[in-house]
């Protein structure tokens, strides 16, 4: 399951990043780590774009870069 694939609220833990390296590397300047949990905070009407909480920070992510970001989905 992508990220992408996510609906807002749900909670879910970073499993791989299959991205080019350069990508990769500016998804671990944010925080963006495998094992690192996040919660979908918003969505944008056309999903374009997508707000997580990681770490205790807001990011927004293209769909294109979400897709690349495999989770695993936490159920509470």
């Amino acid at each position: 399951m992508t990220l992408k694939m996510l609906q807002k609220g749900d909670k879910a833990q970073i499993d791989t990043i299959e991205a080019p390296l350069a990508l990769r590397n500016r998804f671990y300047s944010l925080g963006i780590n495998k094992g690192e949990r996040l919660t979908l905070k918003e969505v944008s009407l056309t999903r374009q774009t997508l707000e997580i909480e990681i770490n205790g920070s807001l990011l927004s992510l293209r769909e294109s870069e979400a897709e690349k970001i495999n989770v695993i989905k936490e159920d509470y």
